[in-house]
């Protein structure tokens, strides 16, 4: 007969690493939607590729994005879109989003 083997146990590590994975903000999904978009002043995407619309967190960002994406067309740093001049102010009460984040502990 087999199967005599004992089931493994999840070890500490494991465990650990399934809890930070859930109680983790990544920045996917509705909740990382405003953070993406940088709808926000907190949000870590405030610059934008005129060219394909990606977004960035800063302007040296944005230029490896534009050599690696349109090596062809030269990188002008006064067509970058800033998403944050663009929208309003929030309001100082709302907590800024964050990509690093515990949600429950």
């Amino acid at each position: 007969m087999t199967g005599k083997a004992k089931p493994k146990k999840h070890t500490a590590k494991e465990i650990a690493a399934k809890v930070d994975a859930a109680t983790t903000n990544r920045g996917g999904g509705k909740a990382g939607m405003k953070d993406r978009t940088g709808l926000e002043k907190g949000g870590h995407a405030k610059y934008e590729c005129p060219h394909c619309k990606v977004t960035a967190p800063d302007v040296k960002s944005m230029q490896i994005h534009h050599d690696a994406r349109h090596p062809k067309i030269p990188f002008e740093e006064d067509k970058v879109v800033n998403l944050h001049a663009t929208t309003s102010v929030p309001e100082s009460s709302k907590p800024r989003p964050g990509v690093r984040g515990s949600l429950k502990k």
